[in-house]
């Protein structure tokens, strides 16, 4: 006992360092991250869970001698707050942690200034206190200097795996099989820590590498069946309906559902595009199904029908896998295939990837006059962007695949008074109020885009698919966005709810009418494939037909929540849609239960195919169908 008090006191700067971190991160989980706990075990993990990986930093410090060793354990206190502060900077727009894929990102973080500076905070000084007080005491040299430590190093290490395992246990008794649900961050971080979460992470990563190299041929054939399994036949008055036509596909930046038919101040919001609604197919219970990748999230699920990674971005992790995407698709059929976004070719790896789906042409920001005068924020304005890219359509050969990608409407949300058609709200978060200047000035540029569009002689023979790409507004306004859409708060099925965003389906000639059945972005591919007159029955898609007339009204999120007509599954509880109240134990496992199963699969096959890259194993059958050989192929089934 004499010893270890004697060991204590040899190092009780080091114990100091532990302590201030650990207390920082405790803090920052109460106050930033706003961890719910909703027993005493649980807050008593979330207390003890930085413990274990503070001990284990710092410890590497004691490798050093003398003095060295004081200021080693100032540096990694730095740097343990330096990850603690980035996850906060993450967190204060994704409402979500860092992950490996995510810092690996680098190349786009040239264009994230503005972003970044919006999220500061003076306060965030407080994460750093830990290491002032430190460096005071080091400085200053009133720390004593201890000659070389032989044990201590082995057995601070030890002790660190020691407590991390006792913490493991306690948290796998309160939420059994805890580290298979790696797509749940926020419950990672609360049982285990933020830094024993980086951890797992980078042996994940790891994993997910080696999933590759083990992969065959084999592995594309289960996937194979369970796809075509699940695969809905199209409705037989829209296949075709289509064929031929240019296709325009257009990315609304980071638009909502809630703001469609909607006003602030009795002032429209987005006015035209609530008349678009009412002569374009639209679907109203439509739900983005992005992750860490976002705006590259949505691009991805769009063209492929598969879900992106549930940490990271497939832009960067599996830039070069085989797939058998849109482009891909129609530009074996007769199309030119290309994508507009006046934006750093690189940003998001896109010179990279948009050969890997086949795309012939990405016009990026060279191919546009930019600036000053006409761009904000993250570049052009989408006004200018939508004028500059006509003279860029009537060069292309017909017909053709064209996805354009708006800019303006981004976080932070900055637009010029000139350009404000609507004034900002009066709420708490300066964030929603700038939101909707920018969602009306978008409406705007897209209205502007459509005139263009006919004058140009584009219009008659084409369809447009408009949809957004992810939220705007993340769970952190949820105060704003309560007094809003007046409610008292923000429960976890209105985070859901808010997951929706638009999409119309715009196909001249055609009345409008708006659907409800529900899906996502992973559902796009198969129905413009079917609106174009081809066959997806031999095709890897996890998503189906919006128009089949059998087809299961269901979308489930990266995170493993899901909606149906009747319910949403989100956070371990099964919502009644109509109430928005939680269903009994019981009832819920019932309601939810037969959906579940569905939900896993879907996610873990799409993984299955990214991870291994077993496309690369898988021979498409890309030919266009027409509407006749179609309906032939279907009574052969019928028979």
């Amino acid at each position: 006992m004499t010893k270890i008090k004697a060991g204590f006191r040899r190092l009780k700067f080091f114990w100091l360092a532990v302590v201030l971190l650990s207390l920082t991160t405790y803090i920052l989980y109460k106050i930033s991250f706003t961890i719910p706990t909703e027993n005493m075990m649980q807050e008593f993990l979330l207390f003890i869970n930085p413990i274990s990986s503070s001990i284990l930093l710092l410890a590497i410090a004691l490798l050093f001698k003398n003095r060295a060793r004081n200021i080693m354990i100032v540096v990694l206190s730095f740097i343990g707050s330096f990850i603690l502060y980035g996850n906060l900077m993450f967190y204060r727009f994704y409402s979500d942690f860092l992950t490996l894929p995510v810092l690996f990102q680098t190349n786009n973080m040239q264009d994230l200034s503005s972003s970044v500076f919006e999220l500061m905070n003076i306060w965030d000084l407080f994460i750093f206190s830990n290491v002032f007080i430190l460096a005071y005491f080091v400085f200053r040299q009133k720390v004593p200097v201890v000659g070389r430590l032989k044990r201590e190093p082995i057995l601070l290490f030890s002790l660190s795996i020691l407590l991390f395992l006792g913490n493991l246990t306690l948290a796998q008794t309160e939420r059994p099989q805890l580290l298979t649900r790696s797509f749940d961050r926020d419950m990672l971080v609360k049982n285990i820590g933020v830094f024993n979460f980086h951890l797992y992470d980078v042996f994940l990563q790891s994993q997910s590498r080696a999933q590759r190299v083990l992969a065959d041929s084999s592995d594309i054939v289960e996937v194979q069946n369970y796809v075509q399994a699940n695969h809905k036949e199209p409705n037989s008055e829209m296949f075709g309906t289509a064929e031929g036509k240019n296709v325009f596909m257009i990315s609304l930046e980071s638009l909502q559902s809630f703001v469609i038919d909607n006003d602030l101040n009795g002032e429209e919001i987005t006015p035209f595009l609530n008349e678009l609604k009412e002569n374009s197919y639209y679907f109203e219970n439509f739900y983005h199904q992005t992750e860490q990748g976002k705006t590259s999230d949505s691009e991805f699920i769009v063209a492929n029908s598969m879900f992106g990674r549930s940490s990271g971005a497939v832009f960067f992790t599996h830039a070069q896998n085989e797939y058998n995407a849109t482009p891909n698709i129609l530009g074996e059929n007769g199309y030119y295939t290309s994508v507009m976004h006046a934006n750093n070719r690189s940003f998001w790896n896109r010179d990279i990837v948009y050969d890997s789906l086949g795309y012939d042409k990405f016009y990026d920001v060279e191919y546009y006059d930019v600036t000053e005068e006409n761009s904000i924020g993250w570049g052009l304005k989408d006004r200018e962007f939508f004028e500059q890219s006509i003279e860029l359509l009537q060069e292309q050969p017909k017909p053709f695949y064209t996805t354009f990608i708006t800019l303006t409407n981004h976080f932070p949300f900055e637009l010029g008074e000139e350009d404000k058609m609507i004034a900002e709200g009066e709420f708490r978060s300066g964030t929603l109020n700038r939101y909707f200047p920018t969602v009306r000035y978008m409406d705007y540029a897209v209205e502007q885009f459509f005139n263009d569009i006919k004058e140009a002689g584009l219009y008659e023979d084409s369809i447009f698919i408009l949809y957004g790409d992810h939220y705007g507004i993340s769970t952190n306004h949820n105060g704003s966005m309560a007094e809003y859409l007046g409610k008292e708060e923000i429960t976890p099925f209105d985070t859901i709810q808010l997951q929706r965003v638009p999409l119309f389906i715009h196909i001249p000639g055609h009345e409008g009418e708006t659907i409800d059945t529900v899906g996502g972005q992973i559902d796009v591919q198969p129905t413009l494939m079917h609106l174009l007159g081809m066959s997806t029955k031999e095709d890897i898609q996890f998503g189906s037909d919006l128009f089949a007339p059998e087809r299961d009204s269901f979308a489930v999120l990266r995170n493993g929540s899901f909606i149906t007509d009747d319910v949403v599954w989100t956070n371990n509880t099964c919502y009644n849609k109509e109430t928005g109240e939680p269903i009994e134990e019981e009832e819920g496992v019932d309601a939810c239960g037969e959906y579940a199963e569905r939900a896993t699969s879907d996610l873990e096959y799409s993984d299955k195919v990214i991870y291994g890259d077993l496309l690369r194993f898988f021979e498409p059958n890309n030919e266009n169908l027409t509407d006749e050989e179609n309906r032939h192929d279907d009574n052969e089934e019928d028979e």
